[in-house]
């Protein structure tokens, strides 16, 4: 369920990223890193910094997703 909401944020807010990517992180600025995890800290009440800002976190959805969980 966490997945299918991700992909809907991702989806509703970056229209013109490809969530479904290999490499998702390529195809983000730093803008939609930002109103990624804007929106995710305010959809699930965690608290995201620079340091979370990695390849290996934003790569797929999948990860988002890990990510979230970790911190959660």
């Amino acid at each position: 369920m966490m997945k299918e909401r991700i992909r809907q944020i991702l989806e509703d807010n970056l229209p013109l990223v490809d969530v479904d990517s290999d490499y998702l992180f390529a195809e983000l600025s730093s803008l939609d890193i930002t109103t990624i995890m804007m929106l995710l800290s305010e959809e699930y009440g965690v608290e995201l910094g620079a340091a979370d800002v990695t390849p290996k976190n934003f790569m797929t959805v999948d990860s988002i997703v890990e990510m979230v969980k970790r911190k959660q």
